[in-house]
């Protein structure tokens, strides 16, 4: 998963750039960049880690020009590195390209095998490169027609950002699998993976890229759209709105927080917990869900786990040894509160459960009398290909033990997970159109054909 960040015609535009990407920083920690186009010069700042830590002003005086892109990472395919942070930026014969992408290419392996072939070198091992390596070879004039050349055969999930020569090029799979939305600041066009970053440049939200859009907009302004043949069906994944999207956003045409409180209350429907005193969240991804559990209920809200907001999302660290130490000093049980109590503790999802077994230690170790687990998406049960880094289907737990098995494991008096049903019915749009592959098993596209995730071990 990426945030990735766009703005065409504003003086100030790699400036709103680093603005925008702030609010996309829960997307990718790993690395951050941000590219400038004028003239045909091109200025870039990539570097690994946090978008506070990379951009000095001294660094941002030299990203000049009127055209600017940005873009957080954390890898889905190609490892940790700065060869493979983005934007990507590649200087050929006909100018320079710039790309970032959010998503997962399921069939970029077979790709990139036939580009090598013909010639290609690549500077990274990111599925993305494949596409930065297609434009450059494309015989279309016009750049949106250039990107749809290069993303003929192109298979998976993909939101872009492109800038070829002077014109920005945004475009979205034709099953609209990531978020892309389009807004407008005084004459400039913006674009970003949540609207959350429109929010924070004072940039009004015009409306999503659809499934199968390129938009392009040319120095002077002017906007041109392609539309490429949609699919038959949308496959908009689930998890932005159970999981990754910030609360104060819209994904998919519907808010983040609204999706996030009524699976709350449907998971309290089916999996009510009698008895308990009071509901706490694993904050924050799961504070909506949890307040919608409390309003179903009947119970108590109470802020029983507080979180340490200078350490990042421990779901997407790149190495389990990272995430085990992220968790001991991320929250801290509220001990007055639990002492004695009989408590549920929603989360919006159980990957490997190491953090979940950790974070049940700590609040019996506060004294908590009970621990009921509830989550507000279905067991994780297979990897996503389509731009989530869950790991091999080996590290689910979901995928190795049974629902009273998991209770065991992460040390739990019960446990409930929201149906998949009851996940579909209560996101915006549901139940139809939704990509729910980790949770079902069905895979909307031919897995790729390197089948590690797939392994039990």
């Amino acid at each position: 998963m990426c945030g990735i960040f766009g703005i065409s015609g504003h003086p100030d535009a790699a400036a709103l750039a680093h603005l925008g990407l702030y609010s996309l920083q829960h997307r990718g920690q790993e690395s951050a960049g941000i590219v400038s186009a004028h003239q045909g010069e091109v200025h870039a700042i990539r570097a690994m880690g946090l978008v506070s830590d990379q951009f000095s002003p001294e660094k941002m005086r030299t990203l000049v020009g009127p055209l600017a892109m940005g873009h957080t990472r954390y890898s889905t395919a190609g490892s940790s590195t700065i060869e493979n942070a983005q934007p990507a930026l590649v200087r050929f014969k006909g100018g320079h390209i710039v790309l970032a992408h959010n998503g997962n290419l399921t069939n970029a392996p077979e790709i990139r095998d036939g580009l090598e072939a013909e010639g290609s070198i690549f500077s990274s091992t990111m599925d993305s490169e494949v596409i930065v390596h297609r434009l450059a070879k494309a015989r279309a004039e016009k750049p949106e027609e250039k990107l749809a050349e290069a993303l003929e055969g192109v298979e998976g999930a993909y939101s872009l950002l492109v800038i070829v020569g002077d014109t920005l090029v945004a475009a979205r799979d034709p099953f609209g699998w990531r978020p892309l939305v389009m807004g407008r600041l005084n004459g400039a066009l913006v674009f970003a993976s949540e609207t959350c970053a429109l929010d924070i440049v004072g940039a009004t939200v015009e409306r999503e890229v659809r499934p199968g859009e390129i938009v392009a907009v040319a120095a002077d302004g002017a906007v041109r759209t392609l539309q490429r043949t949609p699919a038959p069906e949308l496959h908009r994944c689930v998890f932005e709105y159970v999981y990754f999207a910030r609360p104060d956003s819209r994904v998919f045409g519907g808010s983040v927080d609204r999706a996030r409180r009524a699976l709350g209350r449907r998971l309290a429907q089916e999996h009510p917990a009698p008895g308990a005193d009071f509901v706490f969240s694993v904050p924050d991804s799961s504070n909506s869900a949890a307040l919608g559990f409390a309003e179903e209920s009947g119970l108590p809200l109470e802020l029983a786990l507080i979180r340490n907001h200078y350490v990042g999302r421990t779901f997407i660290q790149p190495t389990q040894s990272g995430r085990d130490a992220k968790v001991k000093v991320k929250y801290n049980p509220v001990r007055e509160i639990l002492e004695g109590k009989s408590v549920v503790m929603v989360d919006d999802s159980i990957v490997r459960g190491t953090t979940t077994r950790g974070l049940v230690a700590l609040i019996r170790a506060a004294g908590a009398r009970e621990v009921h687990m509830r989550v507000s998406s279905p067991p994780i049960t297979g990897p996503c290909y389509y731009g989530i880094d869950t790991p091999d289907r080996g590290q689910l737990i979901a995928a190795r033990h049974s629902v009273e098995g998991i209770a065991k494991e992460i040390g739990v008096d019960s446990l409930g997970y929201i149906s998949l049903d009851g996940m579909l019915g209560a996101v915006p749009d549901g139940p139809e159109g939704f990509c729910h592959a980790c949770f079902s098993g069905k895979y909307p596209t031919k897995p790729p054909t390197v089948p590690e995730k797939l392994r039990l071990g």
